[in-house]
């Protein structure tokens, strides 16, 4: 287990890896501060029976690059929570994973909200340790950025996906747009979608997918999703397709915004949409980006695309302890300007040095890493 554990290791990080545990309330947990070169680290918790050390390894480096990808000045971060977030016991465990690891929050970690968890589960871990700067994303109430709740990271996508389609040569007010997921990131992706006048043809939950070409009607997926959370796209009355399948339906863009590792190389051919904006992290492996590249389809990394929530994360660490909330006009000012503006660099990039939009992007956050990791000494020794 050990040597397992030191090959996630590399010149980057993570500098540390914090496994917990809890007898009483059976809570097992991993917390892993990936890089801070360029700031403490900060990044979302997720709550899922599946998580695994890898998983929130790859999370954490993600972080690294997306806040370095959007310049602001924190470290890569993440972690998990081994729980079923429906589980009655939730916020038992949550409080004994947060008294595990109350030497390092929010001393060298922030929470932020990452799969399973909401912004009660925020206020939730702020009162286990009793500081307001342990967790970001609580409640309005509380005098937080519940950027959940203002779909910042789905508003972030959409933003993203129009400059993309400029890129690509089309137009993204009336064109198609088909997504996978709709959670946080999903649901407040399409309304920004229909917004900025597209047509969204396709949804998918943990219950199936749904498709109509004539698009389908968001307002009343988002009632539904009031409603009935998960249950919403079961619910929209259409016939459900199988999970998958909204990956392959005809759609100009297509957002997948569910899990990580939904799009390899062999799916790639079937893939009609000609852009492509990563919600979710991790969702395209090294050779599909390549492939999709070779078929000229223009992809938004998702450290690039996903990065909303990231920049409302960043105003709330500055205002954890004051007594004025941010503004939410202005975050999702910043958010449109910061993400559009890092699009066009990272797309351009790519076209110009003949490599993936993912390869573009990691060589401008490396770049500013390294620059981190040199002023502060903590490059590799070179070895004689």
């Amino acid at each position: 287990m050990a040597d397992e554990i030191f090959s996630l290791m590399d010149e980057w990080g993570p500098e540390k890896i914090i496994l917990v545990s809890d007898t009483r309330t059976g809570m097992k947990g991993v917390l892993v501060i990936d890089n801070t070169a360029r700031g403490m680290g900060k990044g979302g918790t997720r709550m899922s029976p599946t998580v695994t050390v890898e998983e929130v390894c790859r999370l954490a480096r993600t972080m690294t690059w997306k806040w370095a990808g959007v310049d602001l000045s924190f470290g890569g971060a993440k972690a998990g929570i081994v729980a079923d977030p429906s589980d009655p016991n939730k916020e038992a465990i949550l409080r004994a994973w947060a008294r595990a690891l109350s030497r390092h929050i929010p001393s060298e970690y922030v929470l932020g909200l990452d799969m399973g968890l909401n912004e009660r589960d925020a206020a939730v871990v702020q009162d286990e340790l009793g500081d307001r700067g342990a967790a970001v994303g609580s409640p309005y109430e509380l005098g937080g950025v519940p950027y959940d709740q203002l779909g910042l990271t789905g508003f972030g996508v959409a933003e993203s996906a129009e400059v993309a389609c400029e890129h690509a040569g089309i137009s993204l007010r009336g064109a198609s747009v088909s997504i996978q997921g709709f959670g946080a990131v999903g649901h407040a992706a399409a309304k920004r979608f229909v917004e900025l006048g597209a047509t969204v043809v396709a949804v998918s939950s943990v219950d199936g997918a749904i498709h109509d070409p004539d698009g389908l009607d968001v307002e009343k997926l988002l009632a539904l999703r009031d409603e009935l959370g998960d249950g919403a796209v079961k619910a929209y009355g259409r016939p459900l397709l199988s999970l998958g399948d909204e990956l392959v339906v005809e759609a100009d863009v297509l957002v997948p915004a569910a899990k990580q590792d939904q799009i390899g190389e062999d799916l790639v051919s079937r893939l009609p949409a000609k852009v492509i904006v990563e919600g979710a992290n991790l969702p395209t492996s090294k050779d599909a980006q390549e492939a999709l590249r070779a078929r000229g389809v223009t992809v938004v990394p998702d450290f690039i695309a996903n990065a909303g929530a990231v920049v409302g994360a960043g105003v709330a660490m500055d205002s954890r302890y004051s007594a004025f909330r941010p503004d939410a006009a202005a975050i999702f000012e910043l958010i449109s300007s910061k993400l559009r503006d890092n699009t066009r660099v990272v797309l351009e990039q790519a076209d110009r040095d003949g490599v993936t939009s993912h390869a573009a992007a990691l060589a401008i956050s490396h770049e500013r890493v390294r620059k981190a990791m040199e002023l502060k000494g903590r490059l590799p020794a070179k070895r004689a």
